[in-house]
């Protein structure tokens, strides 16, 4: 008789017990790949931030990816009400609709950087959430802003969707679903990004 698969175990604290502040989404999942950092319970080589924008730049979103060695990836939101960790291909079906009727340059694209160049490379001074008047649209976290030896802000470079500009890999959103999705062969490689 064959052995059940071992059950998923979440690689962060639940959801009410992570690091959270809303409309900083980009800290929040810096801060998850922080905690996993410390935990060594998986290599951290296996997660990356994900960014959700496109061309005009309307909004963006970023999520973590877990390229899981089992059969499924998961991603971790704090921002939904989808199970948290969720199966990618359960997250992709409930959170990403198609972008048919929109016109192109609205389109989803994703910016996929792996969690440690995330957590070396990615800094915020929180300037995005202040109005012209310096005022905070949303309040900001407690802690510190996250800062690198070489920057104080460089959001601009992540939210960006142009290949050139920044750090990781921009794919369209069905590309990145199919890539990342159960279908998947898992050949394509992700080194050094």
């Amino acid at each position: 008789m064959a052995r059940p698969a071992a059950a998923y175990e979440a690689a962060v604290p639940p959801r009410p017990a992570c690091a959270y502040t809303s409309c900083y989404c980009e800290e929040n999942v810096w801060k998850l790949c922080d905690y996993i950092r410390s935990q060594h319970q998986y290599p951290l080589e296996e997660f990356y931030a994900v960014f959700i924008s496109n061309d005009r730049r309307m909004d963006y979103h970023v999520i973590l990816l877990h390229v899981s060695s089992g059969k499924q990836n998961f991603i971790y939101d704090l921002d939904t009400v989808l199970p948290f960790p969720c199966p990618f291909d359960v997250y992709s079906v409930e959170a990403f609709r198609l972008d048919d009727s929109l016109r192109p340059e609205f389109h989803r694209k994703i910016r996929m950087i792996r969690a440690d160049l995330y957590l070396k490379t990615f800094a915020s001074d929180r300037s995005h959430m202040k109005d012209a008047n310096g005022k905070w649209q949303k309040p900001p976290p407690s802690y510190p802003c996250i800062e690198t030896a070489d920057s104080k802000m460089n959001l601009d470079e992540f939210i960006s969707m142009n290949p050139k500009v920044g750090w990781g890999s921009v794919f369209p959103l069905p590309d990145f679903v199919h890539q990342f999705g159960r279908q998947t062969d898992y050949s394509y490689s992700l080194e050094g990004q």
